[in-house]
């Protein structure tokens, strides 16, 4: 095991699927279906899921219904499992403590930095709190003042940060717009292609 490094993997869209995508579906509002990979301001982002899920009348049960159903990406688990065997890893995502635990407890339970929402008794979202601005960029610049070396993977807007500030970074499963912006940063389709690329960087 390489003890000074640490992988750090964005969660949606690339060790499971888009939850917001899901609940779209699932309740029939496409507006809901924008992600990170679409809008790269996540506060202007959360405040117009909050406002459309007011406005059906829906609430923090009607998505835990939803992600009950949500399987892993094919793959994911092994992935994890064959990386944890040469190195740490770390989940740092976006979405919320009572969105992700059942998600976390499929994948073997790795450890998972995210924030958290606000929600009424009634159930009822009425707001969220981030655990620092910048979670991803952050808490890899803190993993690095600690002594470690960070390699970043993630799919969207809001892991580039992390991504160009480890010694190694990956997009994956991203979209072509993305990858067009940034063509400097390797991405990868399939887990085995992405375990190699992080092992090469250790």
């Amino acid at each position: 095991m390489s003890d000074l490094n640490v992988v750090c993997l964005d969660m949606e869209g690339v060790l499971v699927p888009e939850i917001w995508i899901a609940f779209s579906q699932a309740s029939g509002i496409p507006e809901l279906s924008r992600t990170t990979r679409d809008e790269p301001d996540y506060d202007k982002l959360m405040r117009f899921r909050i406002e459309t899920l007011k406005k059906h009348g829906l609430g923090l049960k009607q998505i835990q219904d939803v992600i009950s159903t949500i399987d892993p990406m094919p793959g994911a688990g092994e992935f994890l499992d064959r990386l944890r065997d040469v190195t740490q890893a770390v989940i740092l995502s976006d979405t919320f403590t009572q969105f992700a635990y059942p998600l976390m407890k499929k994948l073997g339970m790795p450890t998972l930095f995210c924030n958290t929402l606000e929600v009424a008794p009634d159930g009822e979202i009425t707001g969220f709190r981030m655990r620092c601005a910048q979670s991803k960029l952050t808490t890899v610049r803190a993993l690095q003042s600690c002594g470690f070396e960070t390699i970043a993977a993630g799919d969207s807007h809001n892991d580039l940060g992390m991504i160009r500030a480890s010694k190694a970074g990956f997009l994956f499963r991203s979209t072509p717009a993305i990858i067009a912006e940034n063509p400097d940063v390797p991405a990868f389709e399939e887990f085995d292609d992405l375990f190699e690329a992080i092992k090469g960087a250790l």
